[in-house]
């Protein structure tokens, strides 16, 4: 017959278990997550599975089909991953930086993203699946970024306008898109036509150049 303590301790364990449970649950979503961004960035969609990403989290294939609803469900989770991917490499304070004019604004944005994108090689797998996978996962993870980074630009924004006659939408893309191909080509071969893209001092030329290329826009 169990005394008065012991089945005080053993209601303890079993009102514990619960709790722990939660816990585990929420390690083994952040583990799967982290699991399946890993294994994007270092082969693809080729080899992106359920079988692969249960592997590389250490846990059972079932737990991804219960937490995420399977693989286009953990597809959905990564997109939504990179809002707060936004969010934390481009942050939203000016660094002491006076955002005087829309020139400020977009110098700022170009300096962050450039260095946000050539320290995340899964950002840069997906810059590369864009111009060359046309695939439902591929756009919604595409789509997911980009929605981010507009909302940042509108809430930095604020009262700040472009100068007159100049189309900001269309310049804006253009600059966008010369920065993801100038890290894309680092990351490949090191350099971008014929400019060497290898060490702090090349990227540091590189953002000089990006700076007045911004400001010969906006001023």
């Amino acid at each position: 017959m169990l005394n008065e303590a012991e089945n005080l301790d053993n209601s303890r364990r079993v009102g514990a278990e619960p709790e722990r449970r939660v816990r585990d649950r929420g390690a083994t979503e952040r583990a799967i997550l982290a699991a399946a961004k890993g294994l994007l960035a270092e082969e693809g969609f080729q080899n992106f599975g359920i079988n692969a990403v249960a592997r590389r989290a250490g846990c059972d294939k079932q737990l991804i089909y219960r937490y995420y609803g399977g693989l286009d469900g953990l597809v959905e989770a990564i997109g939504a991953d990179l809002g707060t991917w936004v969010r934390d490499r481009i942050p939203e304070d000016t660094g002491g930086m006076f955002l005087l004019t829309y020139g400020d604004l977009m110098e700022r944005l170009a300096l962050l993203f450039l260095d946000a994108l050539r320290n995340d090689p899964l950002m840069r797998r997906i810059l590369a699946w864009e111009i060359s996978e046309n695939t439902e996962q591929v756009r919604r993870l595409s789509e997911a970024r980009s929605k981010a980074l507009a909302l940042w630009l509108e809430r930095m924004r604020g009262s700040l306008a472009p100068p007159k006659g100049v189309d900001a939408a269309a310049v804006n893309a253009v600059f966008i898109a010369a920065i993801q191909y100038l890290v894309l080509a680092g990351a490949a071969g090191g350099q971008c036509a014929g400019v060497s893209l290898k060490t702090p001092r090349d990227w540091e030329k590189a953002a000089t150049a990006l700076k007045r290329i911004v400001r010969g826009v906006y001023g």
